[in-house]
């Protein structure tokens, strides 16, 4: 369809915004409504209402500093009726070149008396400047409950607003519904063109308060079948991944004692019945598809450990896939160890490895000499091949693309491998639901006996003598210590070198200024892997007292005597990973601390701060997490398998996710007729991979 008023360089705009067809647009939503109903003269306004006015700008200045924007704008606007409004805005020098003398505007805010100027006023309105129309139709704008939508790149929300609105004059009143008829009826839900209408311009007597919150029935409509369309092709996914070949595995009296012979210890009542789970998926003759979630020291590798042994005893070889080089080293050593009494070879593949390192590693692979891999994307690569892959562990999936974990699914010999999710994340199950949508969730809700809850407290810079002391304390008591120093957010090469210099300086001065009596160790992600290795076995072992280090120990470390984590610069850090970290200490029996020293905070810094001082639960976490940051900033990457939701919001509408997924099982288990499942397989191919984001169903 073309669109009068979107040339090339609009039309790159809105692409950047990720509106590409004429569809997007129709289900970009706003996101703020506003009653311009009650537009009134300027000598008609009442101090403490909140209105509408047509006015223009008579003059304007800007005080205070004004170099940063930081100074304040004040405007005068007046209209026919020869009255005056002021309006003034905070930080606001940049509007010096906005509203200028002339220039005629819409202003919507709270009417307040101004004593400085005798005049009535308005603090930070909201305003929209009133050129002529490209269609000359000013009522689309004020005079209605009007719709706010986030501007793409130059195209203002004032443009999207004209934009949208020609789009639904040029579509027919009775545009085919794609949802289920017998959902809709049921639901009592509005037609779709409908509810699209109603979404970007509602009736005068909408409740405006209820559009605000999302909740107006046209609203509820297209939020329910966002999810639905997602969770149905999820469903799919799901039935079509169950009828694939996979490996039965065998059960054997051999597997159970091989896998006592490993355990470290005696497995909680929810490790065996995880691992119990894992089993009876594994002995079934379709592949496995399971997520393994789990709070902070649950034991979530020890499970992944167990489900190995059952592939290895089984004659097949197991791959373990880690987002980053530090997670994977960290798996490997974990794994090595528990391993190494059964006989079993493991071995480590990254994109650090040598030339001829990496040779020698794939021909250990593809010769089956190689029992368990452990590895980042570079086990991805077309050239590594297995002899036998019959179990994949992806370790933080929500960090690779759901492609890339079908990529490395390919690599069993024409039997789809297991496949085992962990998450060390703790995701709300409304976010699980979404993104894990096609897995079945295994969750380890039990510490370890014996461990006390972890005391945390919050220090700031200028007060660190004192956790120097405490530390002192703690290690006369025969404790260990860590410090850990942030990895600042660049490449991860360029993150890893900075954090190794902060680290080793910070090493220097503890070991020769702070504690020059105690053992000061050292580890970063820059040193050899064999390096790493003695630094975190001499650890282990008692030889050093204070481990400085960064995020490599973020997973899998288990020092049972150590009982302070000192977390440097902590406002740098996301609060899971803060949990994460906190999780390397109170793996022993006696009482733990986690200090987190921070500079000074902003309101979000100190909120996720004390989110960590009061709770010790992972769930809350990962929701304050999300809320704090967002789903997508939460996941990190665009590689996340997220989907990109248009008008649903998975924090906002978890309830609606809930009813979406239910019906969705419903109907692709029981659809009315297989004409109904037809049609709908044919608008999610047609729709799944431009509008989610996901891989394609079939």
């Amino acid at each position: 369809m073309y669109l009068k008023g979107v040339g090339p360089g609009r039309a790159a705009m809105l692409e950047a915004k990720g509106l590409k067809v004429v569809e997007d647009l129709l289900t970009y939503a706003p996101f703020r409504y506003e009653d311009r109903s009650n537009v009134k003269a300027l000598r008609d306004l009442a101090p403490g209402e909140m209105a509408t006015v047509i006015a223009e700008v008579r003059s304007s200045k800007t005080s205070g500093f004004q170099r940063k924007n930081l100074g304040m704008f004040q405007a005068t606007f007046t209209d026919s009726s020869k009255a005056v409004l002021v309006g003034k805005w905070f930080h606001g020098a940049y509007l010096a070149d906005v509203l200028v003398p002339g220039l005629k505007v819409a202003l919507y805010g709270k009417v307040e008396f101004d004593s400085y100027s005798g005049y009535l006023g308005m603090m930070h309105p909201e305003f929209e400047i009133l050129a002529e129309d490209e269609d000359g139709d000013s009522s689309l704008h004020t005079g209605r409950i009007v719709p706010v939508y986030a501007a793409a790149g130059k195209v203002t929300t004032r443009v999207l607003r004209t934009l949208v609105h020609r789009i639904l004059e040029a579509i027919p009143q009775t545009d085919e519904d794609p949802l289920p008829a017998h959902i809709r009826e049921r639901m009592k839900l509005p037609e779709r063109m409908s509810a699209l209408r109603t979404l970007h311009f509602p009736p005068l007597d909408s409740d405006v308060r209820l559009l605000n919150a999302f909740r107006s029935a046209a609203q509820y409509r297209l939020i329910f079948e966002e999810f639905f369309w997602l969770e149905c092709g999820l469903e799919l996914k799901r039935a079509k991944a169950r009828l694939l070949p996979g490996v039965p595995f065998q059960l054997t009296d051999r597997v159970r004692e091989r896998i006592k012979e490993m355990l470290p210890f005696h497995p909680t009542g929810a490790q065996k019945r995880v691992l119990a789970e894992i089993a009876h998926n594994m002995s079934e003759p379709h592949p496995m598809y399971r997520l393994l979630q789990g709070d902070v020291g649950s034991g979530k590798t020890l499970v992944a450990a167990e489900a190995a042994i059952i592939a290895i005893e089984n004659g097949y070889q197991v791959a373990m896939l880690a987002p980053t080089e530090i997670l994977a080293t960290q798996h490997y050593f974990y794994l090595k160890k528990l391993f190494q009494k059964l006989g079993y070879v493991t071995i480590l593949v990254t994109g650090s490895s040598t030339a001829r390192e990496k040779l020698q590693l794939k021909k250990l692979l593809a010769e089956g000499l190689a029992h368990v891999v452990v590895g980042t994307h570079a086990l991805l690569e077309e050239n590594v091949a297995f002899k036998r892959l019959g179990l994949a562990i992806v370790d933080e999936q929500h960090r690779f693309g759901v492609e890339q974990r079908q990529k490395l699914m390919t690599k069993g010999d024409g039997m789809a491998p297991d496949v085992l999710v962990m998450t060390a994340t703790p995701i709300p199950r409304t976010l699980a639901l979404t993104v894990y949508g096609d897995l079945d969730v295994s969750v380890i809700d039990e510490l370890p006996p014996g461990r006390q809850p972890i005391v945390t407290k919050h220090v700031k810079q200028d007060s660190v003598e004192q956790v120097y002391s405490f530390m002192q304390e703690q290690i006369a008591l025969g404790r260990q210590a860590f410090v850990i120093y942030p990895v600042i957010e660049e490449s991860e090469a360029q993150a890893q070198t900075k954090a190794m210099k902060a680290a080793a300086k910070m090493h220097e001065h503890l070991s020769v200024v702070v504690f020059p009596t105690l053992r000061v160790g050292l580890l970063h992600g820059k040193m050899k892997p064999a390096e790493k290795e003695a630094a975190m076995e001499k650890f282990q072992r008692g030889e050093t007292d204070i481990l400085v280090s960064t995020t490599v120990v973020e997973v899998g470390v288990d020092v049972p005597n150590a009982t302070l984590m000192v977390i440097e610069q902590a406002e740098r850090f996301g609060l899971a990973q803060l949990h994460q970290l906190r999780g390397r200490v109170g793996r022993g029996g006696e009482q733990s601390y986690c200090i987190l020293v921070t500079e000074k905070l902003g309101d979000v810094g100190r909120e996720r701060i004390r989110t960590l001082v009061d709770s010790s639960d992972g769930f809350y976490i990962a929701e304050m997490d999300m809320k704090l940051r967002g789903p997508g900033e939460f996941f990190g990457t665009k590689q996340s398998g997220l989907p990109m939701m248009n008008i649903g919001n998975i924090l906002r509408d978890a309830d609606v996710l809930e009813i979406a997924r239910n019906e969705a099982a419903a109907f692709v288990a029981h659809p009315p007729t297989e004409d109904d499942l037809k049609r709908v397989v044919t608008f999610i191919r047609d729709h799944w991979q431009r509008r989610y984001g996901l891989v394609q169903v079939g």
